[in-house]
């Protein structure tokens, strides 16, 4: 009596063996739109919201101009003295008095906090 094979081994031989289908057009089609499905899932989950991230980031600092209250990506807080897009560099006042000025890329930084006029209406 010959040795039994395991069903692990048995599968794939029979799935070996079976021809494979010949399909039309619309079998082909149904085959690769799983593919398809994931590359747009991929781009609306993944690619979509880091595009419109990056527009609102570009759009934050074209419109950037002196006296916002701004946040840089390392987290220091200022207020604007100067931008000079031509050299990509922002000159910062980080205390009241205005005796230090920090100068850091125009691409650190990450909000605008709002006008100082407005945020002392709004707070007192």
């Amino acid at each position: 009596m010959p040795p039994e094979l395991p069903v692990a081994v048995v599968v794939p031989l029979v799935a070996a063996d079976a021809a494979p289908a010949a399909g039309g057009p619309l079998e082909q089609l149904l085959s690769v739109l799983p593919l398809v499905l994931i590359g747009l899932t991929a781009w609306f989950v993944l690619f979509r919201p880091e595009q419109e991230r990056a527009r609102r980031q570009q759009e934050l600092l074209a419109a950037l101009k002196k006296h916002d209250r701004v946040v840089t990506g390392s987290g220091i807080y200022g207020t604007v003295v100067n931008v000079d897009r031509d050299a990509d560099r922002v000159t910062l006042r980080i205390d009241e008095a205005g005796a230090v000025k920090i100068a850091v890329t125009l691409a650190s930084i990450s909000r605008v906090l709002g006008e100082p006029a407005a945020e002392a209406g709004a707070s007192g």
